[in-house]
């Protein structure tokens, strides 16, 4: 199956990620869906990444549903979803603050860098950052009461936490402060020396499957 999509992406590369961790083998298509949108367009007339085309030509959208669909495909001992429902519940919380900041971290730089100066609509964009803090507030406290995991038995809500962290301060690092998130900044940075992670280095590249 192949994954298209640019690693600039969180999104994207939350699913390189977490495909990596589970064994589950794909192949990476560097698209982007400003530069290369016709080329993008033939694989997918919705222009979405990530998207997911599997091996029988089905094309899926959305990260969270491209990972469980992964998960059909993993060996039981690497899927990434805790069966237990404490630790489901716990998972999904971090999961859902995680994507929560992502979305607000993304609409900030389309704002900023879509959207001519003179058209900004500051309100907005201030209601959008405490949205962020918010949401990066709730994952300091999770990780604070639940110290997450790296590497094996890492579940979806940490991949993504890691993920959205890098992000953040490549794109927007002058609208949060690092001292405020010791834990998140440096589980991000832990995370970010594992395989996985520098085999799908944010940027423009394609990753390459590390055995």
């Amino acid at each position: 199956m192949k994954l298209i999509g640019m690693l600039d992406s969180p999104y994207v590369r939350r699913v390189a990620i977490c495909l990596q961790l589970m064994g589950v083998r794909f192949e990476h298509q560097s698209l982007s869906v400003f530069r290369t949108f016709d080329q993008f367009r033939q694989l997918n007339p919705v222009v979405k990444a990530p998207t997911l085309l599997a091996d029988d030509g089905t094309v899926l959208m959305d990260s969270t549903l491209i990972l469980q669909y992964a998960e059909a495909l993993a060996a039981p001992s690497r899927r990434m979803t805790p069966a237990e429902p404490e630790k489901l519940l716990r998972s999904l919380r971090v999961l859902s603050l995680a994507l929560a900041a992502c979305e607000k971290s993304v609409q900030i730089v389309y704002e900023h860098n879509l959207r001519p100066a003179e058209k900004l609509h500051e309100p907005w964009l201030e209601r959008v950052k405490l949205q962020l803090l918010s949401a990066l507030d709730g994952l300091e406290e999770a990780f604070r009461n639940h110290p997450p995991t790296l590497g094996a038995g890492m579940h979806h809500g940490e991949v993504m936490a890691a993920v959205l962290w890098h992000f953040l301060e490549q794109m927007v690092p002058d609208v949060f402060s690092v001292a405020s998130y010791p834990l998140l900044a440096e589980y991000s940075r832990q995370a970010e020396a594992l395989p996985e992670f520098t085999a799908a280095p944010h940027g423009d590249g394609t990753y390459v499957w590390k055995n």
